[in-house]
Order: structure tokens, then sequence, then C-alpha cells
């Protein structure tokens, strides 16, 4: 067994001795102090209740160092500051003879400080979505069904895309079944949630399985231009999101 150290061995002791002696040297600090002034409501003696604050027998509580203290620099009053007093004439720090070993916080001035910094969280996130929205884009209105031929290339894009060889195929296709781009717009939204989807596992809206691929492609970047929808890529593959809405956050 390890032998204690004589000198650790009445380290408890020692330390209760010196706090009783600090808790009597702050009373008897504070009794004099004190005994030099009275209540400003009533007269009577005061006591020591909490750091800075002291009350008399009536019940009356008051902050002694705002009360009785003035400041060493011009004689005014003091009043608080953070964590400390500062003199009400020009500001300058200054010591409580009314704190003995304690630190001064005025949670009224926290409350002010925080609430402050909130108002000013709030106006940069209203500043920033007010930047975004004014950043956007004109609603996009489809006033007629796309036209297929308007954009040079696009149809044979759309047939490599399928595997297609041909584009007389498409438009033939197109010609006996014609395109509803708003039941495509639906039948994708109804296929959506809030986690990226692969382009390959939105289902099948018709039995013409490479005409509806390209028409469900159509359709997202009609979608995508009308802020409906996030289109991705990563290797081959094509990725879709729902885009959220300032009304869903």
């Amino acid at each position: 067994m390890t032998k204690l150290n004589p000198l650790l061995s009445g380290i408890r002791t020692i330390e209760a001795k010196v706090q009783e002696f600090k808790g009597r040297a702050k009373g008897f600090y504070f009794q004099v102090l004190l005994g030099q002034h009275s209540c400003p409501v009533c007269g009577e003696g005061l006591c020591m209740t909490g750091p800075s604050e002291c009350r008399c027998q009536s019940g009356h509580r008051l902050d002694p160092t705002i009360e009785f203290q003035k400041s060493l620099c011009c004689g005014a009053g003091l009043r608080k500051r953070l964590l400390h007093y500062v003199c009400a004439a020009c500001g300058s720090s200054q010591a409580s003879h009314f704190l003995f070993d304690e630190r001064l916080f005025d949670p009224e001035y926290f409350r002010t400080k925080m609430a402050e910094h909130r108002a000013r969280a709030r106006a940069r996130k209203e500043a920033a979505r007010q930047a975004l929205a004014e950043s956007r884009s004109g609603a996009f209105n489809l006033m007629e069904e796309p036209n297929l031929e308007s954009l040079p290339g696009l149809l044979h894009d759309l047939d490599s895309f399928i595997g297609l060889s041909e584009g007389t195929a498409t438009i033939s296709a197109l010609e006996e079944d014609p395109f509803d781009l708003e039941s495509y717009q639906a039948h994708i939204a109804s296929s959506l949630g809030w986690s990226p989807v692969r382009f390959s596992e939105i289902p099948y809206l018709t039995d013409n399985q490479r005409l509806d691929k390209v028409r469900r492609f159509m359709t997202l970047l009609f979608m995508e231009q009308d802020r409906e929808v996030c289109l991705s890529q990563s290797g081959p593959e094509i990725w879709v999101q729902r885009r959220q809405n300032e009304a869903d956050q």
C-alpha cells in the first residue's frame, strides 16, 4: 500500500479552514462597508444577499455599487457594463467595492444582446432570401405543345438516347399518340419523394417504352426549367430530385 504523503494528509482540513476564514472575512468586510449606508427607501440597515446585491429588513433590494459608489475619475455614479462597472460620465472601468471575490453578471444585458443577435440573424436570412428570389428567372408558361423539330438535332439526340436509328420512327409514333405534357408532369411528380431518384426508376406511363422514355425526359427538361425538379448526372445515370419550395421550408 502506498503511504500517503504527510504534507497532503490534512489538505481537506486546511481547505475547510481557509473557506471558513474566507467566509468570515467576507462577512466582516460587508458588515463594515454596509454599516456606512442605509436603505434609501426606508432608512433601515442593509445586508448583502448576492453579488453586488443587498436588501434591508423590509425587503427592499438594490445594487449598492450603483446606489452608493462614485467613480474615482469623475465623481459620477456607476452603471453596469457586461461583467464590470463603468463611470456614468466618461465610461472608464471602475472596480466595485461591493464585490468580494464574485464576478458581476447582468442577466438583462445578456438578454438584450441575445435578442439583438437573433434580430440581426433574421435580417440576414431575410436579405439572403430576398436576393435569391430576385435572382430567379420568371415563370415559364408553356403556351403550346413543344415542337420537336424547332431545335436542330434534338430528334437525333433523343433517338440516340433511347437507341433508335432514325428520327422518323419517333415522329410517326408521336403522330399516332399525341404527347400530353400535363399527364407526364403529374405522373413524374407522383413518382418523386424528397430523395434523388434515378431516371430509369421512374415508371413508364405508356406501353411504348422507347417513346415513353423520350417523353419522360422531355417533361423533366420542362419541369427543371419551371423549377419543379433538379437534374444531375453521375456517369451514365441521370438523377432526378424534387426541388424544395420556400413554402416547404
